[in-house]
Formats: structure tokens, C-alpha cells, sequence
């Protein structure tokens, strides 16, 4: 056998260890999960269901081993584990930090959107449209569009827009098309909302890339399985550096991409604790006066419900009124989460946690002194659990750096003037420029 027949093989094996079956023949997740979606896109999504199993499951035409040849010419993976020395003497424990800021374009959105973009070309599509809240997922779209040659349109909401203007500009670089979505409060639900109707008009010759485990059957399953290789490669590395597995793995969740990722290849493994740290806003009340949730905690305090075509667990009012959600980050901005996160902790196996606005900006900071890393937004919130809640988990931590700040630092600058945030520089020299 050839050492490219041994590689294949390899990768087979670990793409079919039980962990990674959830959901693939009829896309539930216990009670979770389904298609509940117009009819208009069934044949869409029948048609999306054959090609994943075809070229996805089944690797038909060398599919999956392009894909793995561009995520590391194009991508640049694998992407380190670093073990944080200052974070490991602060915990006293080993923390290591897998580095998918390293990634190109700087978070692990492109392992996804590479993957989605080259399906649609396997499969004869000819466009490409996308969502994306805190604009990492459309700059990766737009990026791997850009790269296979495939025109693209990205939806924003309005209030990410102005959030995100430096992810914006790098969208547009690349050729892609943003549309700025206004209804509602302009996050990133409303910008699925958006997209999924132009989907519905367009789907002879159009492709959804859907930027996380959400959806209808196949997103979920399908995104899960482009990511899942940040938990392959971080399980392989840290066995190989130090000869055993974590104690703990610890990932940010907003719809669940990175989070998943994370945690696939090391569901099975019954010793390694996986923890889901979500965006707690200002704080966990709802406001159902105003239809508001100040936070983004579906899985730690949402209800069961269907939200963008799959039935998960929501931020809902007592009417069953999907809620306005809020979080300093605009990628964990959303109402609801990834039907299979929400099975895996009604099971038991992912220990949801809630992290608030000043613990993340406080990890921000933190990171950035401490190690030399400025995260995004939506990572910082790890690293708030981190401080938070080290003294209950083991000796080893792996961390995912699911990205890097670079989009955020205009936000930061804001959010920092507002608070008193420990570890933070002194804010007066931008007193009158903020």
C-alpha cells in the first residue's frame, strides 16, 4: 500500500469513530436537530444530504483529500498546541492553547467554509451566499470563494456591520458582496433569516455555506465533520507530546462551530472533560418586557424550540417568543445553539457555562499580557472561565483559540473605557477619539 493510500485510510478510520455517527443518517440529536424548513428548499437540502454522504462520508472523486491538501497549503494546518507557560504557573496546571488564530484569516471558520465552498463546486453550483455575525465567517467565505474561483454574497446585520468594519473591508477585498440586513435588532439571526430567503429563491444554482452546526439536516453534521479536525489534531498532539489526553477541554459557544470542533474527537473519551462557555451578557435575567435576553446563554438557560430549520434549545420568553440575544462579542450574539451541543448536555457529556461581558473583556486583556496573544472576543470568554473556575478542572487544559482580535480591537477600546477591567492599559489617552 502507498503512503498516500495509508494517509486516506488513517483519516477514514478516525472519521468513523462513534462520536462522529450522531446525527449523519437522519440528522437528530435525541429530540434535537431534523428539517424544518419551506418546501421550496427540500430539494435543496436532498440534494446537499446526497452530495455530504457522497463526497463528504464517502470521499467520491478524491473529495476529502483535496479538501485536506487546500486546508493545508491554503489553510496552513496543522495548527500548533502551545502550552501557555505564564497561564500554567498563574493555574498551576498544564494549559495548552491550540492556536486556530493561526489559521489563515485568523480563526477556525475556514476549515468550514473551505470545505462548503469546494462541496459547491462538486456538486455544479455556481454561487455562493453566506452569513455572518461577527464577520470571521464571512471573511472566510469570501476567502475560499475567492480562492476556488466562485462569486459570493455575505449577509450582515446592520449593528455587526458597524461592529466588525475591519471584517467588512477584508469581505469586500475579496470580492464578495455584503448585504446589510436592518430588520430586527441587525445581529446575526436576522442575517440567517436573510440569507435563508434568498437560498429559497435561488436554489437551482446557489449554495448556503452555513457558518456553524446549525440548520437543518446536513449543516450540523456536515459542518461538525470540517471542523472536527482542531480535536483531531489537538487529541494526536498532545499524546504525542506529553503520552495521554486532557483533563479538560474548554471552548467558546455561540452557535457551536468552534465548540464542536473542539470537542468531537474527544466525546468518546469518557475521562476528558468538555466545557461550553457561552456569553452571559450584563446578565442572565430576560427582559420580556422588551423581548430581550442580555445574554447569549441558550444552553445554560434556554427552552426547547425550532429556530433556522432544526429544534435546539432557545432563548425564548414564556410565550415561546424567540428573544433578542446580546453579547460583547458579536460572534456568540445569537438566540439559540447547535442541536447536537444541546444533546450532548442534556446528556451530560458538555458542562455548559455562562462567562459575562467584564469576565471576557478581563480574559482579553489577560491573554494578551500574559502570553502574547490578543483573542478575539469570543475566545476571551474561555479564557474568563479559565480565571474563574481553574480550581475545579484537572491537570491538563487544553484551551481552543478559536481567534485572534485583530476585528475586535475597536470594539475592545469601547467596551474597556466603559468598565473598570483589571489588567486593562490606561484608556486615557483615547479620552475624546473613542
Amino acid at each position: 500500500m502507498s503512503e498516500t493510500d495509508t494517509r486516506t485510510t488513517e483519516e477514514t478510520e478516525t472519521a468513523r469513530r462513534p462520536g462522529r455517527e450522531r446525527g449523519r443518517d437522519d440528522g437528530k440529536f435525541g429530540r434535537y436537530g431534523g428539517q424544518y424548513v419551506p418546501e421550496a428548499l427540500m430539494p435543496a437540502i436532498e440534494e446537499l444530504t446526497d452530495a455530504y454522504e457522497r463526497y463528504v462520508l464517502d470521499n467520491e472523486d478524491g473529495f476529502v483529500d483535496e479538501f485536506r491538501e487546500r486546508l493545508a497549503d491554503f489553510g496552513g494546518r496543522p495548527t500548533p498546541l502551545q502550552r501557555a507557560d505564564r497561564l500554567s504557573e498563574r493555574y498551576d496546571r498544564e494549559i495548552y492553547l491550540k492556536r486556530e488564530d493561526l489559521l489563515h484569516g485568523g480563526a477556525h471558520k475556514l476549515n468550514n467554509a473551505l470545505g462548503q465552498v469546494l462541496l459547491a463546486k462538486y456538486m455544479g453550483k455556481e454561487r455562493i451566499i453566506a452569513e455572518t455575525g461577527a464577520g470571521q465567517h464571512g471573511t472566510a467565505t469570501a476567502m475560499a470563494a475567492a480562492h476556488l474561483d466562485m462569486p459570493c454574497t455575505v449577509y450582515m446585520g446592520e449593528r455587526d456591520i458597524n461592529r466588525q468594519r475591519p471584517n467588512v473591508f477584508r469581505m469586500k477585498l475579496n470580492g464578495a458582496e455584503v448585504k446589510s440586513v436592518t430588520t430586527g435588532r441587525g445581529t446575526l439571526k436576522e442575517a440567517i433569516s436573510e440569507t435563508m430567503r434568498d437560498w429559497a429563491a435561488t436554489v437551482e444554482d446557489t449554495h448556503y455555506v452555513i457558518g456553524s452546526i446549525v440548520g437543518p439536516h446536513p449543516f450540523p453534521v456536515m459542518v461538525r465533520d470540517f471542523h472536527a479536525v482542531i480535536s483531531e489534531e489537538a487529541r494526536a498532539q498532545l499524546r504525542d507530546r506529553v503520552g495521554r489526553l486532557p483533563t479538560d477541554v474548554v471552548a467558546c459557544a455561540g452557535g457551536g462551530s468552534n465548540t464542536m470542533g473542539t470537542f468531537t474527537e474527544f466525546v468518546d473519551d469518557d475521562g476528558v472533560a468538555l466545557h461550553a462557555v457561552e456569553a452571559g451578557g450584563s446578565t442572565l435575567e430576560v427582559d420580556e418586557e422588551t423581548g430581550v435576553a442580555p445574554n447569549s446563554a441558550s444552553l445554560y438557560t434556554g427552552d426547547e424550540g425550532v429556530l433556522h430549520g432544526a429544534r435546539t434549545k432557545l432563548l425564548q420568553d414564556s410565550d415561546g417568543q424567540i428573544m433578542e440575544s446580546h453579547s460583547v462579542s458579536s460572534g456568540l450574539d445569537y438566540a439559540g445553539v447547535g442541536p447536537e451541543l444541546a444533546y450532548l448536555v442534556d446528556a451530560g457529556r458538555v458542562t455548559p457555562v455562562a462567562v459575562d461581558d467584564d469576565a471576557a473583556l478581563e480574559g482579553f486583556h489577560r491573554l494578551s499580557q500574559t502570553e502574547g496573544i490578543i483573542p478575539a472576543l469570543e475566545t476571551a470568554h474561555a479564557f474568563g472561565f479559565l480565571e474563574e473556575h481553574h480550581e475545579e478542572l484537572g491537570d491538563r487544559v487544553v484551551v481552543n483559540v478559536s481567534g485572534r482580535g485583530d476585528k475586535d480591537l475597536d470594539a475592545a477600546i469601547e467596551e474597556t473605557d466603559k468598565r473598570d477591567v483589571e489588567g486593562a492599559p490606561d484608556m486615557s489617552m483615547f479620552t475624546g477619539g473613542i
